[in-house]
């Protein structure tokens, strides 16, 4: 009958969704204990789209971001593309993790600080004016560290570059690493002519996959784009309110006010949260390096305010 037919498809199609949900889960766990540098992208996973926050429940603050990280998993690791859906733009994450995502998991972040904890760098204080190509080795030589240093690049690899993927990679490395590693690394700098350190400082910058796009984004733009994401406008009104207090407090969001300013109207607070803050930023549009050229002159005067913002040196040297 009609009736014996339905029910034998639902059956059926109940079976393929049980299959691939345990697959999935199954390849997760293979994932992890590989120790082929799965477990590292997977990682990256869990923190773009936000399966690991506890009590969270797979509900992604950035779908396409979370989407795009999933196919990259997908594509590095074929034997996870039977069983996840990167043709539709909301069932990636459901369908990797079926039943997982009902489940309040401690957040993986906690285990990768108590890793950092077993770290020799984690017990240096934060000096200025660190040489790139120094910190860089240091890592290498520290086993914790080039363990996550390595699933970083892994990910923002020039070859394999996705924008998204590699942002998370940048939030993820930074995000869970002590407070002073991690200015170690985002303040080190390299004089003029040395070339060796230059390449060390942009591979811990994350260019160009992550930073550096051609043609650069205008900054009024950059700021706009991340106004109109809830995630990065958070971001960026802390980023504000610890670094560039006197700006908020003049203008807040009033762009004709922000324009009668001028950078020495500008102190910079550069203290502890600041530089939290700005560390932050970093893995989201507000760290992408942006320009003023070939903006009507109109525009000039608050495109320059806001690069200042993002991008100057003077608030940390």
């Amino acid at each position: 009958s009609l009736y014996s037919v339905f029910t034998v498809l639902f059956i059926y199609f109940t079976c393929i969704s049980t299959v691939h949900t345990t697959d999935c889960l199954h390849l997760r766990e293979q994932c992890v204990n590989a120790g082929n540098g799965c477990e590292s992208v997977w990682n990256v996973v869990e923190d773009a789209c936000n399966i690991s926050v506890l009590g969270n429940r797979c509900q992604a603050e950035d779908t396409v971001g979370c989407n795009r990280i999933i196919q990259v998993l997908a594509d590095e690791y074929p034997e996870f593309k039977n069983c996840v859906c990167t043709t539709d733009d909301i069932c990636s994450i459901t369908t990797l993790l079926g039943k997982w995502c009902d489940i309040n998991k401690e957040n993986i972040s906690l285990e990768t600080k108590l890793q950092w904890g077993l770290s020799a760098l984690s017990k240096q204080e934060y000096t200025t004016n660190r040489s790139c190509l120094d910190v860089n080795r240091e890592c290498i030589e520290d086993e914790v560290c080039n363990k996550q240093l390595s699933l970083y690049l892994k990910v923002c690899s020039v070859n394999k570059c996705t924008v998204e993927g590699c942002q998370a990679a940048i939030r993820f490395f930074y995000r869970n690493m002590p407070f002073e590693v991690a200015q170690m690394m985002i303040f080190c700098d390299c004089i003029q002519r040395d070339e060796s350190c230059h390449r060390a400082k942009e591979l811990l910058h994350g260019k160009p996959c992550a930073v550096t796009v051609v043609p650069p984004p205008s900054c009024l733009d950059v700021i706009h784009m991340c106004e109109e994401n809830e995630s990065c406008r958070k971001k960026y009104t802390t980023f504000r309110s610890k670094c560039w207090r006197h700006v908020t407090k003049k203008c807040y969001n009033d762009e004709a006010c922000l324009e009668t300013l001028i950078k020495d109207d500008m102190p910079c607070s550069a203290n502890a949260d600041c530089k939290a803050a700005y560390i932050s930023n970093w893995g989201t549009m507000l760290h992408m390096e942006c320009a003023c050229q070939n903006l009507p002159p109109v525009e000039q005067p608050l495109c320059e305010l806001f690069h200042h913002m993002l991008h100057s040196k003077s608030c940390f040297s």
